[in-house]
């Protein structure tokens, strides 16, 4: 039930309309739902934005009653921004991705105040000397950062920050927010925008979190962790009718892209947001120096635990916009904004069990099993023990008393043990000699701290090596998740890696929650994955020391996986100067019997062994030809575009500069399709890529 403030309706008495749905003239129908929806609209922006709530629960429901039976009468008066359309929609099987116009840029974090002081040093240095500066202070609000496009004041459509330059297409989700206005206000003396983005944060307050976790117990579901988590499920729901019931809400703190008259600095910023329906921090402040900027941070550190919702530190950023258009932004966060993150925050508690964990290179890692203790406004019941070493180091005994330490997105860790504390009745842990999951032997490498089980068949260790293989950065199987592979090896339908290129649809439809379109998809990703880029591969084999990085290195040096298992140490070496250990495992990896096996598996199920940049066997019609692909393609990933580009010569890039020859582009182009027009560089569409590409062929 909502919370309307019953006390407060002497205040707006309602008056109780008449459905008329008996009267079936169009222009009284017209009227009335134009009346219902701005009452509505109005209850919605006091309740969900400004907090303060005039009706009941009960009153608010008749309303809405009204309005559908209204547009059930009527379906064609029905408009996307109408509050009826915030129930959600149908279940969706994946999202789609959307290019933001003006890229979503992170933020640089400082953690004291002479952190503050160096950044207000550059600011200051970034500007004219003498020049005066304003800081603007906002909560930095410890949810899901999104980006919401209005055109000519309705909502088109809203997307994840992502990578920065493209996120997903969470639109349906979004609508069911009713902190978000459908429409924007119109602001008195400005025109509606013809486009503008704006920027925000989706949060779940407290009460909310609690309540979701209180009903996910009760269904033994697994709870969320911490708000945070919990928001960025909700909204990334495939089911938007889920999403509606998870009372999510969200400030706005920025602008993206913006076609009309700008405001003059961030603080008019915050207040057009606010004039045009959107919640924004109630507790922003101005101040002309660092001194006091610093004083305000520091004063939440203790008064945080008193909001609604979480918060994990403040928001520095200068007032000006033309101050903030000088400095500028490098690749990653601007010069002109960063965030003061609180402390990392500590707790006492209780080590009631030290458990192992397997690792795909069979490093056995022992974890820390807590009384759950709050932290970081989350609930911690683990912490990372690292290896053998650690624990003796730091005297970890079963029955501990200890501090638990995390800061922001760590892991959390046992700082100290509380040794006054100890009864005698504490357990000292000692690592096995054999594998918890397999039985095999467990051994400690000479110069190592880690103890690694050496059994080549252990089930464990082979999952896990499945696990890491289909992650993003690795093969990029989607929809092959860790739920999937356990099912996969319980079910005996895989063994190792190579396996998954021989399921079938017969094999998968068996699965748990696996229907006839989810089956489909995932097998068609596990055919797509097929042709990836041997890059991929490298490092989707899990060979110890290899990273993303080295296996793209690996890759560009000799061309082909068959190259790489064929180079002698000495030809490794010669990659690798500095870094021994590289060469060492990489040359080892391809002499042992079972990874020779496992390669010729791949190899009898046609994965791709090379990198597309040596494939130089066909025509290299676009040699020498630069491409920028940008916006979302009809058929086609960027990659795959990316691929087919490069296999016949082409070179793609992420910029477009005046050596660019083409860009390729899709739906929400963004700022790239605008320098191409402006540098007059040749400009296809998805098809006319095709095109070019079939003609070349």
């Amino acid at each position: 039930m909502r919370d309307w403030g019953i006390e407060k309706l002497a205040l707006a008495p309602i008056e109780l309309i008449h459905t008329g749905v008996e009267c079936m003239d169009r222009n009284v129908a017209i009227k009335e739902i134009e009346r219902l929806r701005a009452e509505i609209n109005k209850h919605n922006e006091l309740y969900y934005v400004k907090d303060e709530p005039v009706i009941s629960d009960a009153d608010y429901d008749r309303l809405m009653q009204q309005l559908l039976k209204w547009e059930q009468e009527f379906p064609d008066l029905v408009t996307p921004d109408s509050p009826t359309q915030r129930v959600g929609g149908k279940p969706s099987e994946a999202f789609a991705t959307i290019t933001h116009r003006v890229p979503m840029l992170s933020l640089g974090n400082t953690f004291s105040a002479e952190d503050l002081r160096a950044f207000d040093l550059r600011v200051r240095n970034g500007l004219r000397q003498g020049e005066p500066v304003e800081y603007v202070v906002e909560l930095k609000i410890d949810g899901l950062a999104i980006s919401l496009t209005y055109d000519n004041g309705l909502f088109k459509y809203g997307a994840t920050r992502g990578d920065g330059d493209t996120g997903e297409d969470v639109t349906a989700n979004i609508k069911t927010i009713r902190a978000i206005p459908l429409h924007l206000h119109q602001l008195p003396g400005m025109a509606t925008p013809e486009r503008v983005e704006i920027r925000g944060e989706v949060y779940l307050p407290r009460k909310a979190f609690e309540k979701l976790n209180m009903e996910r117990a009760q269904n033994e579901e697994p709870l969320f962790a911490n708000p945070r988590n919990a928001a960025a499920g909700s909204l990334r729901q495939l089911d938007p009718q889920i999403t509606a019931k998870r009372e999510l809400s969200m400030i706005a703190y920025g602008l993206g892209q913006w076609e009309g008259e700008m405001p003059l600095d961030h603080y008019q910023t915050l207040q057009f947001l606010a004039r045009g329906g959107f919640k924004i921090n109630k507790e922003v402040q101005i101040f002309d120096n660092i001194e006091a900027v610093i004083e305000y941070c520091q004063s939440w550190v203790d008064k945080r635990a008193d909001l609604p919702f979480d918060i994990d530190g403040l928001v520095i950023k200068v007032n000006s916009l033309a101050q903030q258009a000088e400095l500028g932004t490098t690749s990653k966060e601007p010069r002109w904004a960063i965030a003061f993150k609180f402390p990392a925050e500590q707790a006492i508690t209780v080590v009631s069990d030290i458990i192992l964990s397997l690792g795909r290179t069979g490093v056995v890692t022992p974890t820390a099993i807590l009384e759950p203790v709050r932290l970081s406004g989350s609930t911690v019941g683990r912490a990372t023990l690292h290896n053998e070493d650690y624990i003796r180091t730091k005297d970890i005994r079963i029955g501990d008393t200890v501090i638990v330490q995390k800061a922001g997105e760590v892991i959390p860790e046992v700082v100290e043990v509380q040794f006054a504390k100890r009864t005698g009745n504490e357990r000292q842990f000692h690592m096995p000699d054999t594998c918890p999951a397999c039985g095999g032997a467990v051994v400690r490498i000479e110069g190592e701290a880690a103890h690694r089980c050496i059994n080549l068949n252990c089930v464990a260790v082979l999952r896990e090596k499945v696990i890491h293989f289909v992650s993003r950065d690795a093969m990029n199987i989607e929809g092959l998740g860790e739920a999937i592979v356990h099912q996969l090896f319980d079910a005996g339908l895989i063994t190792d890696t190579a396996d998954l290129y021989t399921l079938s649809f017969e094999d998968l439809i068996k699965l748990e929650r696996m229907g006839q379109k989810s089956t489909q998809n995932l097998l068609d990703a596990i055919v797509k994955s097929k042709d990836n880029d041997v890059e991929r591969l490298l490092f989707a084999l899990g060979i110890r020391h290899i990273g993303v990085r080295t296996a793209t290195m690996l890759a560009e040096h000799f061309g082909s996986l068959d190259a790489v298992a064929q180079a002698s140490l000495d030809d490794l070496k010669g990659m690798f100067i500095v870094a021994d250990k590289i060469p060492l495992s990489v040359f080892a990896y391809f002499r042992d019997p079972g990874n020779q096996i496992l390669i010729e598996k791949l190899r009898r199920a046609a994965v791709n062994f090379k990198h597309y940049d040596h494939d130089k066997t066909g025509p290299q019609p676009f040699a020498g030809k630069t491409f920028v692909l940008t916006g979302a393609l009809p058929t086609l990933s960027r990659g795959e575009a990316g691929q087919m580009i490069e296999k016949l010569g082409g070179k793609v890039t992420g910029s477009v500069s005046k050596k660019t020859d083409y860009v390729v582009v899709g739906a929400d182009p963004g700022s790239k399709y605008d320098k191409a027009k402006q540098l007059n560089i040749a400009i296809l569409s998805e098809e006319e890529l095709l095109a070019l590409i079939g003609s070349q062929s």
